[in-house]
């Protein structure tokens, strides 16, 4: 785990879930090592046009997916971090400007500043309402 401090800490030895570093945005849309499938089927059972979430990537260590739904598809892209900051790749070989923290790249984002090049994010899928809406409606069957 990085400490503050240590300059050039790569993003495999960061860990998302440090409260006094991430913001309360960040971290009820951060779903951690989930795969494709189970990204592309919350964001299609639960969310809607323009709804968002951050996941580990499965393929590379130490990188984040920013996944969209913009139907019919989802669109990942990858999340980089370095001593910089975070960067954001829309295409090989093209990233978005460099941000302090990974809370202003997403809310750059929701802001429209790649908007030609990525899908508006309008809509973030909050981990702790899935889990609310989740017991709830196990609650309601069981009362059945």
């Amino acid at each position: 785990m990085a400490r503050k401090g240590d300059s050039g800490a790569h993003l495999q030895s960061y860990t998302l879930m440090e409260p006094e570093s991430d913001s309360a945005l960040v971290r009820s849309i951060y779903y951690g090592k989930i795969g494709k499938e189970k990204t592309e089927r919350l964001l299609e059972r639960h969310g809607r046009e323009g709804s968002f979430l951050l996941r580990d990537s499965e393929s590379l260590q130490g990188i984040y997916c920013l996944c969209v739904r913009k139907t019919p598809y989802v669109h990942t892209y990858r999340i980089h971090h370095s001593f910089e900051g975070w960067t954001l790749q829309l295409s090989p070989g093209q990233m978005l400007q460099c941000f302090g923290t990974l809370e202003k790249l997403i809310e750059s984002c929701r802001a429209g500043v790649a908007a030609d090049s990525i899908p508006p994010l309008t809509h973030p899928l909050d981990k702790t309402q899935l889990r609310d809406e989740r017991l709830q409606s196990e609650t309601a069957y069981m009362e059945m």
